[in-house]
């Protein structure tokens, strides 16, 4: 009994988590549209000098910034998936490997990574999931 509601704790905050991370994710869009804006219009990122920055510039600045965009969203979607899955007590493995991933993100994925690490490695709760426990 302890273990479904510590499966369906852990699941609110998946959703949370997914949210603030989809949301932190939305902040390298600034990145993507200063280096479209240096692409297309150039003339408008003039500085005090009168030049504008080097074309260069503005595919590094929309790249990096579209890849951790497009990076944020995914995870973002994976962590609320993760939680979605917690909730029904399926695909273990799936929701194991998501929690490894989120501990790089401190502090609210290392801390919920974490606690999820432990929850799903407990025996009980390898029953749960239908696991063979050896």
């Amino acid at each position: 009994m302890e273990d479904l509601k510590d499966l369906r704790l852990l699941s609110i905050f998946h959703y949370i988590v997914g949210g603030l991370t989809g949301l932190f994710s939305c902040m390298f869009l600034i990145h993507l549209f200063i280096g479209l804006t240096v692409l297309l219009s150039p003339e408008s990122m003039t500085g005090g000098n009168g030049e504008a920055p080097p074309e260069f510039f503005g595919y590094i600045f929309t790249f990096v910034g579209g890849l951790f965009f497009i990076l944020g969203v995914t995870l973002s979607g994976f962590i609320i998936y993760s939680g979605t899955l917690l909730k029904k007590q399926k695909r273990r493995m799936f929701s194991f490997v998501v929690a490894c991933i989120e501990c790089i993100f401190m502090p609210f994925g290392t801390v919920l990574g974490v606690f999820t690490i432990i929850v799903l490695s407990r025996d009980s709760v390898k029953k749960i999931y239908g696991e063979d426990v050896s």
